[in-house]
């Protein structure tokens, strides 16, 4: 693999010989830079039979934090593939291309990844797959990426302008969430294209997640660590996206693993976001939203939606995944706290463990209607690369077809029943909960909203549904 070589190569050892730090040699490199080096940043469509990467799609925060990075030394030209934007056939105006995947759109990275190698470029791998399976990445790039590239960066940068790059960069340590820059979103909103985007802007806080479910694949990259921007600077970005947008009333959505993990930090963040008029969402663990005081907060910050993994109706199950938060007694006072305080749930529920039987859709449909949940989602359990559960399971996978790891696939057969009888109920579920008069019960009374309309659009969806799909 051919790279283009600085005029002077600088050994960044020489940081431990001298009083120089790396980041003093890294800017001594950048000042001796005669023409910025160009970076092509690639976030690539997936190919998946479901409702994935297509119409309205989030803005990506963790490539806008890439480019936000990279933009301070390189020159930077940002595709977003879902958008409807093309990605180049050649290469040669570019000295370094880099790509971010997960599971289901790996096959496309490694496909971009081998025609930018053929052209002699360093290519970077980075994403959630990539980290977790880095020795298959590496057959097709340069270089992988191994979790977050904040905490390499100044080792990897040193290392493009030296024209010397290692196979895999991975941090020791991470480095604390208050040094990172605030992301400028301006890369992606550049694009012709980018009304396509969801008007909810993405906001990080904290990373990690300690609890450590064993489908997860965040403890695997960031261990036990939890890690939190301090307060000032999560209000200061509001504020920045307030007067960028001119109006009070912006949609946030929260990008953290698990933004309650310290309920301290958390409730503190929503007493000062109450004072400042924004709306948001997240994704949230249940472990104490049985407080009635954690949902009122809530409301009053300007709460409108919570995602919440319910995952299973069975105690075994959640047990098995080591779900210890979910406690099935606390899962109606949960909803009924948060919907006192005007807040709409996005439940998720997975299927096909070996415990669920039959009954396990009966159950499902049933709290699903009692309790009126707004928004419920459903999925095939998926072992994803690197986490636990994909080991345990793995002599059980029936394939190995990254382009179907979308959670919408049938991955292995459970104990409890046969496939075949997993995926009729799986289907019939669904198009039982989003028929008009199952709709019309769970949402009568609730705001007129987008969640309305996402009910509409389920329902045309699972009309069309058959269990063939999941094959």
């Amino acid at each position: 693999m051919q790279t283009e070589q600085a005029e002077t190569f600088i050994d960044p050892s020489a940081a431990f010989a001298t009083s120089i730090s790396p980041e003093d040699i890294l800017q001594q490199l950048a000042r001796q830079q005669k023409t910025r080096k160009k970076w092509l940043l690639i976030q690539p469509k997936s190919i998946t039979s479901m409702m994935v990467d297509s119409g309205t799609v989030s803005m990506p925060l963790n490539l806008i934090m890439v480019a936000t990075l990279v933009g301070q030394l390189f020159e930077v030209t940002f595709i977003d593939e879902r958008l409807g934007e093309q990605i180049p056939e050649d290469f040669s105006p570019y000295d370094v291309v880099a790509i971010t995947s997960r599971s289901l759109n790996a096959m496309k990275a490694y496909g971009i990844g081998d025609r930018a190698l053929r052209q002699g470029k360093t290519v970077i791998l980075g994403g959630v797959h990539p980290t977790m399976l880095h020795e298959e990445a590496a057959s097709h790039c340069t270089s992988v990426v191994y979790g977050e590239i904040e905490s390499i960066w100044t080792e990897l940068a040193t290392d493009i302008l030296n024209g010397r790059m290692k196979p895999l960069y991975r941090a020791k340590e991470l480095k604390p969430m208050g040094d990172m820059h605030r992301p400028d979103f301006s890369y992606a909103l550049a694009s012709k294209n980018s009304k396509k985007y969801s008007s909810r802007i993405p906001i990080l806080a904290t990373k990690g997640c300690p609890v450590g479910c064993n489908f997860c694949t965040t403890p695997t990259i960031y261990g036990k660590n939890y890690r939190y921007r301090e307060l000032d600077l999560v209000i200061e970005e509001m504020r920045y996206h307030q007067e960028r947008l001119q109006k009070e009333k912006i949609n946030l959505s929260f990008m953290d693993d698990n933004i309650s993990f310290r309920p301290k930090y958390f409730m503190t963040l929503l007493e000062e976001m109450s004072k400042i008029g924004v709306r948001w969402n997240a994704n949230i663990s249940m472990n104490f939203l049985d407080k009635p005081e954690v949902a009122e907060l809530a409301g009053r910050s300007g709460c409108d939606l919570l995602s919440i993994g319910f995952e299973s109706l069975n105690p075994e199950t959640l047990k098995s995944v080591h779900k210890g938060s979910n406690r099935l007694d606390n899962y109606a006072k949960v909803v009924d706290n948060l919907h006192r305080n005007g807040i709409a749930i996005q439940g998720y529920f997975m299927f096909g463990f070996d415990n669920d039987t039959e009954e396990s859709f009966q159950l499902t449909y049933d709290f699903i209607m009692k309790n009126r949940i707004e928004f419920p989602v459903f999925s095939l359990v998926t072992p994803f690369p690197g986490t636990p559960y994909f080991d345990e399971m793995k002599p059980r996978i029936r394939h190995f077809d990254w382009d179907k790891y979308d959670t919408y696939h049938y991955m292995f057969e459970p104990q409890g029943m046969g496939g075949e009888t997993l995926l009729k109920n799986f289907v019939k579920l669904q198009q039982e909960v989003y028929k008009g008069k199952a709709i019309m019960r769970r949402m009568q009374g609730k705001p007129l909203n987008w969640v309305w309309l996402a009910n509409f659009m389920m329902n045309r969806f699972t009309r069309k549904l058959t269990p063939e799909i999941y094959l």
